[in-house]
């Protein structure tokens, strides 16, 4: 008999392939930690300005529901648009009701990735070890959020892929427009991309001309990388 948590890792497996479209045409995916929500909106304008379609609203942004569904109602399908630094049940299914199309969590937990999966949408749950990579793949999460990813670097990535080749990772944390494409050359689906992309001075002096100019230089980066690919 097949243990249902194995068929739960191969049922992620394949369907991984089919959610994570978005997450791969957007390549850059920009985790904004807003001080206000009015500063997470019109960061968000800045973002997709300058290219970056891939929003992630963090909870620790103040209001990230209702951000959420204002990012929705002004770019509409435009942008790939999904919640982050979720903790906790109730946010994953608040956000989900908000417009997000993706769930991420910093790191793997049974409880929470079991009502993250329960909401219909692509599921990434944070991982940084082999043991924290098979747990996420038992559990059933569609993508793994490598994070913090600047520990080990595109080398590290590269390493995991060996024994982990059926796993989609989305490294964050150390990403740039400098190192982007040796991140998606050893591997990645995505990329995400936090203070890089927005600056904490400059959301807090709204200065988005920065950010729109920031994101520029992302899209800009994966553009090449992705024709490179081809």
């Amino acid at each position: 008999m097949t243990d249902p948590t194995d068929r739960a890792a191969d049922d992620a497996v394949s369907s991984s392939s089919k959610d994570l479209r978005g997450l791969r045409a957007a390549t850059v995916v920009a985790v904004l930690r807003a001080p206000t929500a009015e500063a997470g909106i019109l960061a968000t304008d800045a973002l997709v300005a300058g290219g970056v379609t891939g929003i992630e609203i963090t909870y620790s942004t103040p209001d990230a529901a209702a951000v959420i569904r204002e990012v929705r109602r002004r770019h509409g399908d435009a942008v790939h648009l999904g919640a982050g630094t979720v903790l906790e049940p109730r946010q994953a299914r608040e956000a989900v009701e908000a417009g997000a199309e993706f769930l991420v969590s910093p790191g793997t937990d049974a409880e929470l990735a079991g009502a993250m999966l329960g909401s219909g949408v692509t599921v990434l749950s944070g991982a940084l070890t082999p043991s924290e990579v098979m747990t996420a793949l038992r559990l059933g999460v569609h993508v793994v959020k490598l994070f913090p990813a600047s520990l080990g670097g595109p080398a590290y990535l590269k390493a995991l892929r060996g024994p982990f080749p059926q796993v989609d990772f989305v490294p964050t944390g150390g990403v740039n427009a400098g190192n982007l494409a040796e991140w998606l050359a050893a591997g990645a689906v995505a990329v995400g991309a936090g203070g890089e992309l927005c600056p904490a001075t400059a959301m807090a002096d709204g200065d988005w001309a920065t950010i729109t100019a920031n994101a520029r230089q992302f899209s800009d980066a994966a553009r090449r990388a992705r024709g490179a690919q081809a």
